[in-house]
């Protein structure tokens, strides 16, 4: 059975106006797909009323804890020393959303005692992966 790492955590939106909003969401990593972050927002963040889940690449958010980092749907920048933004983006248009670092960082650490940084492809069962990927073939 793979570990799963949940840790509830307090986040900013950022509104188009410049205000900031309070979320709780959810940042999770699971062995089972070790290269991965997830972070989930609560219904009440998004345009169509559902919970929305995000998944990117677990060093994409240790980069972005340094310097900015990303392209493509999710960036990620630090902001002064206390905070960290990650900027998504998909059809619907674009969130900035602001989190502690502190937070960031100890989810961030805590995923490395699940899976080593670097081990990751060592914790990949292939076979696993393939057979979900194919469908069952």
């Amino acid at each position: 059975m793979a570990v799963t790492l949940q840790q509830p955590t307090r986040a900013r939106l950022i509104t188009p106006e410049g205000q900031e909003r309070g979320l709780p969401v959810v940042l999770r990593y699971s062995a089972e797909d070790p290269l991965a972050v997830q972070i989930t927002f609560p219904s009440s963040a998004s345009l169509d009323g559902a919970e929305v889940t995000w998944i990117f690449a677990r060093r994409l958010l240790e980069d972005g804890l340094g310097a900015p980092a990303g392209s493509g749907d999710v960036h990620i920048w630090p902001c002064g020393r206390a905070r960290t933004v990650l900027e998504f983006h998909s059809h619907q248009g674009l969130a900035l959303v602001q989190f502690d670092k502190i937070a960031l960082r100890r989810f961030l650490l805590r995923s490395y005692a699940v899976v080593p940084e670097g081990g990751e492809e060592a914790s990949l069962d292939l076979d696993q992966g393939l057979s979900r990927l194919l469908g069952g073939v």
